[in-house]
């Protein structure tokens, strides 16, 4: 039978360089006008009467993140519903999986595609909430719209919690997570979700990235801009996604900013906090570790051993999102990392690192959230 690779579909993303080599030679697609790529995302039709497929992305060596490819284990579904990963290595400079599909059609990725349809699915169920309203803060580049979930009684009483994903689009463990906090949030008989409304209200970005999402990036908007090194010049013409979050920002406040992303290279779940900002002091420093201890218990997948080294005092980078809005509005602000390989204190041979993981870190964050809400401002 002949074999039929596809990438023609929404965040699809390879290149087939030589069909009839064993391995299988592919290549990634850099995002566009950028340098950066690494997510991936495939179907094969044809083999299942092929006692092994052998596949090679033979350009893994200059990708963004190479020293990722190490533990790295591609993920593979036949229904797009459940994904599992499949026997990779990485060796000179090219990433090889092997895989004997029990089905005609199968799909690889580089982590669990989390789809513009399911996207829209999303924040149309949200929506529905006696509780939350739906707003278009304005169009990316590409003429998708940027949704705005606001959550909660919007008085000027109430502590105001943002939280984004997505600014890097190939991160799709970062939608997952939002998904897992709305679940909980919007759940009228969740009784940590129900307490935390009594107190603040909630600004959801789900998707920062839109046209990167469905153009298959890993990093990048529609022009090669990584939005998360905008957040002290963004323009409507670069990065229309951060300038439009920014305006809203102001609006609202911000006593508590999460910002949710993943880690092509670090295999555990961890935080990234802002003692290099020049506004960091005793008072935010009490609000992370009240917040990290919460996070400690709520849920086993997060730690605090490893993740990036910390910046000296009044060395942070202002161009990235949590530092920005930290020294903006002087207020606890975080980003989360999770996965792409796995968590190497919890590892799961089947799954590693997975939509559902990332789905229960989110709606862990609420009871972190409640452990602090009050002493926000």
């Amino acid at each position: 039978m002949i074999l039929h690779i596809n990438s023609q579909f929404d965040s699809g993303n390879i290149e087939v360089i030589n069909l009839q080599s064993n391995p299988i030679e592919l290549a990634i697609r850099h995002d566009n006008q950028s340098d950066f790529y690494q997510w991936f995302h495939f179907s094969i039709a044809g083999a299942k009467d092929r006692d092994e497929l052998k596949l090679s992305l033979i350009n893994a060596a200059g990708a963004a993140f190479a020293e990722g490819w190490q533990y790295f284990q591609v993920v593979a579904s036949y229904d797009r519903e459940e994904w599992f990963r499949v026997p990779t290595c990485y060796e000179d400079g090219c990433l090889i999986f092997n895989h004997a599909p029990e089905h005609d059609l199968v799909w690889y990725s580089y982590f669990t595609p989390y789809s513009w349809e399911r996207h829209q699915d999303l924040i149309g169920w949200a929506q529905t909430s006696d509780i939350c309203t739906l707003a278009t803060i304005g169009n990316s580049l590409d003429g998708r719209p940027l949704s705005l979930l606001t959550i909660g009684d919007a008085s000027t009483q109430k502590r105001k919690i943002w939280l984004t994903a997505r600014q890097h689009p190939g991160e799709t463990m970062a939608e997952f997570a939002i998904e897992g906090l709305l679940q909980k949030l919007l759940d009228p008989n969740d009784a940590c979700g129900r307490k935390l409304l009594k107190d603040a209200v909630f600004y959801i970005i789900p998707n920062m990235n839109p046209d990167g999402s469905v153009r298959g990036h890993l990093r990048t908007n529609a022009v090669g801009v990584n939005l998360n090194r905008e957040w002290i010049d963004a323009t409507m013409e670069r990065s229309p996604e951060v300038f439009l979050t920014q305006q809203k920002m102001r609006e609202t406040g911000v006593d508590l900013f999460i910002d949710c992303h993943g880690d092509e290279e670090i295999p555990y779940v961890f935080l990234v906090d802002n003692q290099g900002i020049p506004a960091y002091s005793p008072r935010l420093a009490k609000l992370e570790a009240d917040f990290k201890q919460q996070l400690l218990i709520s849920n086993p997948d997060y730690q605090t051993v490893h993740g990036y080294d910390t910046d000296l005092p009044g060395q942070a980078n202002l161009s990235l999102a949590s530092a920005s809005v930290g020294q903006t509005y002087n207020c606890l602000s975080l980003t989360l990392e999770m996965p792409f390989i796995d968590n190497f204190n919890l590892p799961d041979a089947t799954h590693g690192w997975s939509a559902q993981r990332s789905s229960d870190i989110g709606a862990a964050l609420l009871p972190a959230m409640l452990a602090v809400v009050n002493e926000l401002r």
